[in-house]
């Protein structure tokens, strides 16, 4: 499964896009070899908690292999994760720098790095057949954090290609929940760790930390029924 995500070549747009960051390169890693490639998930196969973003950032997950790794927003998710106890550090640098995730794993609705961070509808569907093949390797799933309203679609067009089209469609919003039912993982919505949001304080690390809190809370209610 992950050699099919990184030698997918679906979308010519973000395969060039990617390759070409990869070439040119950031200032602040001219001496980095870039993964360049498409990015797969990651995290622990046991995992309650999946966590769904966005797509690799262009000098983050397209450089590092990691998806939310060596970057700001890498930082700002991991730190929530290891106050609430689903990471063993709080940072996310590269891919040997010690990071577990306990509980929790996390892939992206788009597996490379779009342009100005904006996958194309057409983009996000063809990459929807990675979410399906993870997902299908996650048996033990309770929760899902959608980081951002492409992540919170994304994961509801995937529930809809398997026979869940839900009617009326659950509304996104910071702190929204979804009981979906039909013994289906409960959806909590999340604004996107990016720097646009970060930096404005639009999502804080309390707001962050108060979605995953509520993730725990899910695991251990439903664990206890």
């Amino acid at each position: 499964m992950r050699a099919e995500i990184v030698a997918c070549t679906l979308c010519p747009r973000l395969r060039d896009y990617c390759a070409r960051i990869a070439r040119e390169k950031k200032a602040a890693h001219r001496d980095d070899v870039y993964w360049g490639k498409p990015v797969p998930g990651f995290g622990d196969p046991g995992a309650r908690l999946l966590i769904v973003g966005l797509a690799p950032a262009a000098h983050g997950g397209n450089r590092t292999g990691r998806t939310f790794t060596g970057d700001g927003s890498g930082d700002f998710l991991m730190s929530a994760l290891h106050r609430v106890g689903f990471a063993n550090i709080p940072t996310s640098r590269g891919w040997n720098d010690g990071l577990r995730l306990d509980d929790a794993y996390i892939l992206a609705a788009v597996r490379c790095a779009p342009p100005d961070n904006k996958p194309l509808p057409e983009e996000i569907v063809r990459c929807r057949r990675h979410m399906v093949a993870e997902i299908a390797a996650l048996p033990s799933v309770r929760v899902i954090v959608a980081l951002g309203k492409i992540g919170w679609d994304a994961y509801l067009a995937y529930l809809s290609g398997e026979g869940h089209a839900l009617r009326p469609k659950p509304a996104f919003g910071h702190g929204a929940r979804a009981e979906l039912g039909h013994g289906l993982p409960v959806l909590l919505g999340s604004y996107h760790p990016s720097r646009q949001n970060t930096n404005t304080g639009k999502l804080t690390p309390v707001m962050l930390e108060s979605v995953f809190r509520d993730a725990r809370r899910v695991i251990e209610s439903r664990d206890a029924s």
